[in-house]
Parts: C-alpha cells; structure tokens; sequence
C-alpha cells in the first residue's frame, strides 16, 4: 500500500485523460460522482483547504484528503447530520491509512463533525475561505431513507458555502432527484446557481437529458 503523501498523486492530471474521463461520462460508462471527483482534482491542489458537506459513507471525503495532503497545510472539514455517517465516513478513514503513521496523518488532515450542512460557517476559521464544498444531496446509502437533506436548509447551505469559497474555488453539487423532495431540491439549487452574479460565477450542469431520474451534477465556479 501507498504512504499517505503517496496516494495524493492523482490519476487524472493530464488533460487527455481528463477528456477520456469525460467522454466515458458521455457515453454514459462513467458515474457522476466520478466525473465529479476528475473536476475537483482539477480545482484542488495540495495544501487546499476543502469542505466535504455531506460525509455520508466517506468516500468523497477519502477523495480530497488525498487531493489535499502532501503540501502542507491541506485541511479537509467534513459535515453530517447523522451519527451514523460520521461513524462510517471514521471507519472508512481508518481502513484506508491502516498504518500508524499514516493513520496519524490522516486524522491531522481531517476533522468531522456532526452537524447540518447549513452551519458550515460554524467550522471554519472566521476570515478563511475553502477551495472546495461539494454536496451529495438526498439519503445516506444504505442508511434511513426517511432522513435527507431538505430544500430550505440545502438553500441555507449554498448561501454559506458561497461566502467561504474563495475566488478561483468551486461548488460542487451532486443532486438525486428520484426520492420523494428531489426533484424539488434540483429545483432549489437552480433557482440558487441562476441568480448567482454573472461576473463573478460561472455556472453549469451535467445532466442525462433521457434519464430523468438519473443524478444531477452542478457546478459552481467563483471567478
């Protein structure tokens, strides 16, 4: 297994494998989350200080330790409501850096908390601003269906992490829209992206157009 600074080295740098990546997307041979991920690592670079909005299982928190780590001062904040997503995303962490060393590493990198999403100014540092807050909206996998992020406080949420993105920084926002209240969570964040001033964001979607039920990734870049 690779050292911690070792697992940052990302597999999608060039830009020839970054339009495979997303051509892969198009031909709908990709997830995404997958296609989010090859963005951020666009976005992110080591030392970035990064806000993981929604933990649910970790895996998108595993993601940016490894785009953050290894430049010193990378910093990862991840958010959830639910114990339960906070227990998984600390087991998943824990696998993943077996290693003493490692292990130690990691937990210097991150911190979680269990919190709403909305109150994500509450954990970073007053005057700070993150390079990344991405969001995987609706459900825990495999957790209490009943339980998903709603419209009001996601709204509540994309207020926030535009004032602590900084320039050059992104949104990113992956939708579910098949559960009861997803479409008009969607609803809410393109209501939210449509209004954003146009000198100063730039905002787009990824979107099956013969899916309907199929994930919706938004991204919001702050100039």
């Amino acid at each position: 297994m690779k050292s911690f600074d070792q697992q940052t080295t990302s597999p999608l740098s060039s830009e020839s494998t970054q339009n495979e990546f997303l051509l892969s997307f198009i031909k709908g041979e990709k997830k995404a989350i997958e296609v989010a991920h090859s963005v951020w690592q666009q976005v992110v670079q080591k030392g970035d200080k990064v806000l993981d909005a929604t933990c649910g299982n970790g895996h998108d928190t595993l993601a940016l330790i490894k785009m953050v780590s290894g430049g010193g001062g990378g910093q990862v904040y991840g958010l959830d409501i639910q114990k339960s997503a906070i227990e998984k995303t600390t087991a998943l962490l824990n696998a993943s850096f077996p290693h003493a060393d490692d292990n130690k590493k990691m937990k210097e990198t991150v911190e979680l908390f269990l919190l709403c999403h909305s109150r994500m100014e509450e954990i970073v540092p007053k005057g700070s601003f993150v390079k990344l807050v991405c969001f995987n909206l609706g459900y825990l996998p495999g957790g209490d269906k009943s339980i998903i992020t709603v419209p009001e406080r996601t709204l509540e949420a994309l207020e926030a992490a535009s004032r602590i993105v900084g320039s050059g920084g992104l949104i990113s926002v992956l939708v579910y829209v098949g559960h009861i209240g997803g479409k008009e969570e969607y609803e809410t964040v393109l209501a939210f992206a449509s209004v954003l001033p146009v000198d100063s964001w730039v905002c787009s979607k990824f979107e099956m157009v013969n899916r309907p039920l199929a994930p919706v990734l938004v991204f919001l870049f702050k100039k």
